[in-house]
């Protein structure tokens, strides 16, 4: 269904890739738009557990697409360096595909929040909880329940971590490119 990391070598492993969506503050979330277009917008989320967690307004293309087509992808870069005289970039990027849903439960909703702010503004949680109080009924909460995720290094990166590998193991290491 999903398809494979055309660059299997540049993949991240799970936990790393998961580190960076917990370390990440936004990412871009990608929904089926109007008349077919992708629609693609800035987030601010929480990972947790295997989902990713996002409020919005009430009502906007956003919600109207996910209504349509819960299918949606996310993408998080958490370093990036463009090298001009390697023509190149440094990158770590995570890209998730998941069904998105909005969610009623009012204890799960408040959970969700109280996370959002614990993220955002820790050690605020009785100015968080205000806010929370105050605007309940102008935020929704959309749940991503990750079913297919990937994560990718640059290739300079990737052969680092590789000397790195084996130099710990005591292999010997050609020297290195100038």
């Amino acid at each position: 269904m999903f398809r494979e990391m055309r660059r299997m070598k540049q993949e991240l492993p799970k936990e790393e890739a998961i580190a960076v969506l917990e370390s990440c503050s936004n990412g871009v979330l990608a929904v089926a738009g109007d008349d077919g277009y992708p629609y693609a917008v800035p987030m601010s989320y929480v990972y947790d557990d295997g989902r990713l967690i996002f409020h919005c307004a009430v009502e906007g293309h956003k919600l109207d697409a996910i209504r349509r087509d819960d299918r949606v992808s996310f993408c998080v870069v958490d370093r990036e360096e463009v090298v001009p005289e390697k023509f190149s970039t440094i990158f770590r990027s995570v890209i998730v595909f998941g069904r998105a849903k909005i969610v009623d439960d009012e204890s799960e909703r408040r959970r969700m929040l109280e996370g959002i702010n614990a993220k955002y503004a820790p050690g605020l949680e009785s100015q968080g909880n205000m806010e929370i109080e105050r605007n309940w009924n102008r935020v929704t909460l959309i749940e991503v329940r990750i079913e297919h995720m990937t994560g990718k290094i640059d290739l300079a990166t990737m052969i680092e971590r590789a000397r790195a590998a084996r130099e710990a193991a005591g292999e010997e290491c050609p020297p290195k490119k100038a």
